[in-house]
């Protein structure tokens, strides 16, 4: 990709991950998912840490359809691509196909270094249920 643009979303929050990296002078974008705000109930409390997170980024932030505003964003800067971050999330695939189909273009999905090399079963959408089970992982020996 040349001209791509950047999507960032829950699990790519850092300025040193693989996006951002890799494209570093790309237009980035993070869209609150109505969707998922709905769903889960995210607390007022984790909303504010991801602010706060975003407020230390070079993104443009928007609310809606996530797909429908990553599209809307690759089109205002003529993107040829959009890059991200891979994600556990059940909605992830959807929302790349989604985007994909709409532009006819590529998303590129990057692999994060991993926080902790865990192949089980987190519950994440609390982060005391996540840190429960990581916790015991990020201190190990290397």
């Amino acid at each position: 990709m040349e001209k791509p643009i950047v999507w960032l979303h829950g699990d790519c929050l850092s300025p040193k991950g693989p996006a951002l990296q890799t494209y570093p002078d790309a237009p980035a974008i993070w869209v609150w998912d109505e969707k998922l705000l709905e769903e889960w109930q995210i607390s007022l409390k984790r909303i504010v840490f991801i602010y706060e997170c975003l407020l230390e980024l070079p993104v443009t932030i928007r609310r809606g359809d996530v797909a429908a505003e990553v599209v809307a964003f690759a089109k205002e800067h003529g993107a040829d691509g959009v890059a991200t971050v891979d994600s556990p999330s059940p909605r992830f695939e959807t929302i790349c196909d989604d985007i994909e189909a709409a532009l006819s273009l590529e998303v590129e999905v990057l692999s994060p270094e991993p926080f902790v090399k865990y192949d089980g079963y987190i519950d994440l959408k609390r982060f005391s249920r996540y840190w429960r089970v990581a916790q015991q992982y990020v201190f190990e020996s290397k």
